[in-house]
């Protein structure tokens, strides 16, 4: 009974848009360490965001990180030396785990990483 939940369980991970996104969520935190809460986008948002804002001059430097679901990407940026803004926009699970557009998880490793925790738990 397991072996064909498991597989079921690996093939709706492995085709895209049978789940609602799930993105990470935080809003205005200093790093993205300080962002791991997930957020069940609802059916009208296609795309995780990542929203970074920072500023320097002399010693003297803060940022802030926000991170959820949108409908539309409003994928931008602008860097004028002492401030700079960026915004960058994915549409797979937990993709903005960072600002960088080029990480991305792969479902394949997501639903093989999934049976082994069914295979494990008993």
């Amino acid at each position: 009974m397991k072996a064909p939940l498991a597989i079921l369980l690996a093939a709706c991970l492995c085709v895209d848009g049978v789940f609602s996104l799930v993105c990470w969520s935080c809003n205005g935190v200093e790093s993205n360490w300080d962002c791991w809460r997930w957020q069940i986008c609802s059916d009208e948002d296609n795309y995780c965001v990542t929203t970074y804002t920072g500023a320097g001059i002399g010693g003297y430097s803060t940022q802030s990180i926000s991170k959820g679901c949108v409908p539309v990407c409003p994928q931008s940026g602008i860097n004028i030396g002492i401030a700079a803004v960026s915004i960058n926009c994915c549409s797979s699970f937990l993709c903005n785990i960072s600002g960088a557009n080029s990480i991305q998880i792969n479902h394949l490793v997501l639903a093989l990483a999934t049976l082994i925790l069914l295979g494990l738990w008993k």
